[in-house]
């Protein structure tokens, strides 16, 4: 018998995608007994196969734990069972990995690991930062959303906008996981310098002839451009 993977408890499971979980169960030709079966001979885990209907029902949710083992029964990877990964528990287990392994590939203690797992935010440092990344291959957003910082980046990019943007070069090349040669190369200069365009812009237009106010006078646009700023930062540094 396969030992059960190790995965930490968790207060929540991970996102589950109830519909591919039964299609690809449904394309290896087994039924939910099929499934239970496997779970408890492979994984030593004990899913009837009441309990393997209600997870492809959406009634029930699968922990990392389950997800896990039910990968390896249905042969497929992990995040074939997954939506799309947010946060790092969720991208950890859509890459089949325990809290341990990721740690220890890392550079992190386990205990600090888990801690910043549980808060949903990261704080290592910037070697730890890029191990991290590379194991669990995030993208530059994946790396900002996953590690709690989409709320920080949002401050500074209102900020940048809406006042003088030269300033904020230096606090969003800290903030932010690019390459240094990227920052050096003027990236993100430039994608200020536009996002801060893009709304001057905006905000000029909501204005009528002789003072007075357009269509756009309450301000609803420039709303709008700062409640999506973050992805807008994201598309223009084609990320």
């Amino acid at each position: 018998m396969r030992p059960p993977p190790a995965v930490p408890p968790s207060d929540a499971p991970p996102p589950f995608d109830a519909l591919a979980a039964r299609r690809l169960r449904e394309a290896l030709g087994m039924a939910h007994g099929h499934v239970s079966y496997g779970l408890r001979a492979q994984y030593g885990l004990e899913a009837g196969p009441d309990l393997v209907a209600a997870w492809e029902s959406g009634l029930r949710a699968p922990s990392g734990r389950e997800v896990t083992a039910l990968a390896g029964v249905l042969w497929c990877a992990p995040a074939d069972l997954l939506q799309a990964p947010r946060t790092l528990r969720e991208h950890r287990t859509a890459r089949g990995l325990s809290a341990a392994d990721l740690a220890r590939r890392v550079g992190v203690g386990l205990d600090a690991y888990a801690r910043m797992e549980k808060a949903g935010r990261w704080r290592g440092n910037e070697r730890q930062s890029a191990a991290l990344a590379a194991e669990l291959a995030l993208s530059s957003a994946a790396f900002m959303t996953a590690t709690g910082r989409d709320e920080e980046l949002a401050e500074l990019l209102r900020s940048a906008v809406t006042t003088r943007w030269q300033a904020y070069v230096r606090p969003l090349a800290e903030l932010l996981p690019f390459p240094r040669a990227t920052l050096e190369g003027g990236v993100l200069e430039d994608v200020l310098l536009r996002l801060h365009a893009d709304y001057q812009s905006r905000m000029v237009a909501t204005l009528g002839w002789g003072g007075g106010v357009g269509d756009a006078g309450d301000g609803a646009a420039g709303r709008e451009f700062l409640e999506g700023i973050v992805e807008r930062f994201w598309e223009r540094a084609g990320a």
